[in-house]
């Protein structure tokens, strides 16, 4: 059964030290229902994306949490929370595509929310989707495995500090047009090159901030959306892959086996090849991650994705503009809304309500990846 999207919402993206867990949630549900013009009884199950709230505010069982402070407990509608670290709200989405497409459920909403700010160290608690054993025992975090992945890239294929900042530059100059965005301002190469190594060679602007926000997408079949929605975006495929958990036991560290898979299953199920999209977002937690993600995704050959941000492909006006929305690195991280944000920003684009950051689309992909590549989860849209 064909899937649409009928509504969507988001709240801002930041250190919003006003805004309670609750107060978030609330916020971003009742933006997507407002937009598809239906009532929370209408819908009958919700799937939310959330990383670590236990860690990072104390709370478990979200999701009945959710349910009722959203006023849907007295319907007994079922709600599940999906972990998968950074790819949380991803892997959401994909439970409640399923659901519909299935037939299980004919209208169900994919939300995702984090709340990080309150936290004592959420890099530490960040740092938990890689393996405690194997990688955190030996002292290295997040940022320090994608620093060897950056390095070992820049051996190997001659890419260089500048070329990381060049994506950081754009993310931002994108962002300054998202009204949802955490960093609404431009910076240049040498406002990257000049800010501490968090990791050397990856420097402070190389990487995504740790953000409170949520996001919220409407899911229905396709009758009921073209009954009830003027511009639904349908959803194409959608796909999940898993890779080695830790880096040293991967092929290639500089492959995120994951995201191929995902990717080439979902360009099958679509009948349509990596030219085709318009637009992306890609998971930009630090720069590297959208270069190698302009190579596993098909833009650019193994090796090449430096050519794209020099070239100005990846730029609004380019052959493929890729995180219109600021991405990670500047409409910010929150890490188990990422997924559903993602999905929200693409939706918006292929609507053509994207203002000042509009692009010409008629499909769009979405790569949202957990940790440090073990987990990705592959969406393409279409108007």
């Amino acid at each position: 059964m064909r899937v649409a999207i009928i509504g969507v919402g988001t709240t801002e993206f930041g250190e919003l030290w006003e805004k309670s867990f609750r107060s978030l949630f609330l916020s971003a549900g009742l933006s997507a229902l407002e937009d598809a013009g239906i009532g929370g009884k209408e819908i009958e199950a919700i799937y939310i994306g959330n990383m670590s709230a236990g860690k990072f505010i104390d709370q478990e069982h979200i999701a009945a949490l959710i349910a009722d402070h959203a006023g849907l407990a007295e319907f007994g509608i079922p709600a599940v929370r999906v972990e998968n670290a950074d790819a949380s709200g991803g892997s959401a989405f994909r439970q409640a595509y399923m659901a519909v497409a299935s037939g299980m459920h004919s209208i169900a909403i994919a939300a995702g929310i984090e709340k990080v700010s309150d936290a004592k160290d959420p890099m530490e608690i960040l740092s938990t989707a890689i393996d405690q054993e194997w990688e955190r025992f030996v002292g290295a975090n997040l940022p320090a495995i994608y620093a060897i992945i950056a390095r070992l890239h820049m051996h190997k294929f001659g890419t260089k500090e500048e070329d990381l900042a060049m994506i950081a530059v754009k993310n931002h100059r994108n962002a300054v047009h998202n009204p949802k965005a955490q960093f609404r301002k431009e910076i240049s190469v040498e406002d990257v090159m000049n800010s501490p190594y968090v990791a050397e060679p990856l420097k402070v602007l190389d990487c995504a901030p740790l953000s409170d926000g949520a996001s919220a997408v409407i899911l229905a079949n396709e009758e009921i959306a073209r009954k009830i929605c003027d511009t639904p975006v349908y959803v194409e495929a959608c796909t999940q892959a898993s890779d080695y958990f830790s880096i040293q036991n991967r092929r290639d560290i500089l492959t995120f086996q994951a995201v191929i898979k995902a990717s080439r299953d979902a360009y099958r199920i679509a009948k349509i090849e990596p030219r085709d999209i318009d637009v992306a977002e890609v998971h930009d937690s630090f720069t590297i991650a959208e270069l190698i993600a302009y190579e596993d995704l098909g833009f650019a050959k193994k090796g090449e994705g430096a050519k794209l941000i020099r070239e100005g492909e990846t730029e609004i006006g380019g052959r493929i503009p890729v995180n219109t929305s600021g991405g990670l690195k500047a409409c910010g991280h929150a890490v188990g809304a990422t997924g559903i944000r993602q999905i929200v920003d693409l939706v918006i684009q292929l609507r053509g309500e994207a203002k000042k950051r509009q692009v010409d689309a008629e499909k769009a992909l979405a790569l949202n990846i957990g940790g440090s590549g073990a987990t990705a989860v592959v969406t393409i849209l279409s108007r």
